[in-house]
Parts: structure tokens; C-alpha cells; sequence
């Protein structure tokens, strides 16, 4: 089994595409008002327009059950992380060793936080 596609609810459609497409630098497939995917190595990544917007202070301090933290691998994690810093997307981890792999954490325009670690182990 594998995972086939995550649905991400967002609340205004066009900031979340670029978020995802500009300062993550996924390849866009296909942009609707409602539905939106990216092509991605495995699953699809898909933004679906919702009416509001989850608590964003809550979501960042709180674990609660039911929700999900995505995680993305990129080849360089401090050239990501760079990129992300110099586009002000807020970062709750900079890049930190856990279990010998560098993991950062980032928050998207919605609140959802996301892990992203390098290829392979930390040195």
C-alpha cells in the first residue's frame, strides 16, 4: 500500500497555489477555483477551497488528534531553508538533527505545519 494523494483545505486558493508553487517549488499540474494539484514524486498534493480557516495560534503550539503534519524531502535543506527565510515563511524548527536526519519546520499561509528534511543523514 502507499499513499495515494493528501488534501490540504485552504482558505483562499490563489495565496495557497503560489505558496506551494513559488516558495515550495512544486510543479503545478492543474489550478481550478475549488480544486487544485501538483505533480510530486508519489502521491498528489491537492488544495481544495474551504470557507474558513483553522485557528492558527492553536495549530502551531498544539498537537491535536485529527490533524496531520506533512513531510517533504528536498535535496538541500539549507539552500530550502534559506529560501524560505528570505520569503518570511515563518519557521517553528530551523534545520535540526533528529533520529540523524536534519528536519525543519514551516507553517503555510493556512496555519498547516510542515517537516522538511534532506536526502540521506546528517554528516
Amino acid at each position: 500500500m502507499r499513499i495515494n494523494y493528501s488534501i490540504i483545505f485552504v482558505s483562499e486558493m490563489a495565496r495557497s497555489v503560489a505558496f506551494y508553487r513559488d516558495m515550495i517549488g512544486m510543479p503545478l499540474k492543474f489550478e481550478s477555483p475549488g480544486w487544485t494539484e501538483f505533480n510530486t514524486d508519489g502521491a498528489t498534493w491537492a488544495l481544495h477551497k474551504c470557507d474558513d480557516s483553522a485557528d492558527k495560534a492553536n495549530l502551531q503550539q498544539t498537537e491535536l488528534a485529527g490533524l496531520c503534519r506533512p513531510g517533504f524531502q528536498v535535496s538541500d535543506l539549507d539552500e530550502f531553508h534559506s529560501r524560505m527565510a528570505e520569503n518570511n515563511v515563518p519557521c517553528l524548527q530551523e534545520p535540526t538533527e533528529t533520529f540523524g536526519v536534519r528536519i525543519a519546520q514551516y507553517v503555510d499561509p493556512d496555519g498547516l505545519i510542515f517537516s522538511v528534511s534532506g536526502e540521506g543523514t546528517s554528516e
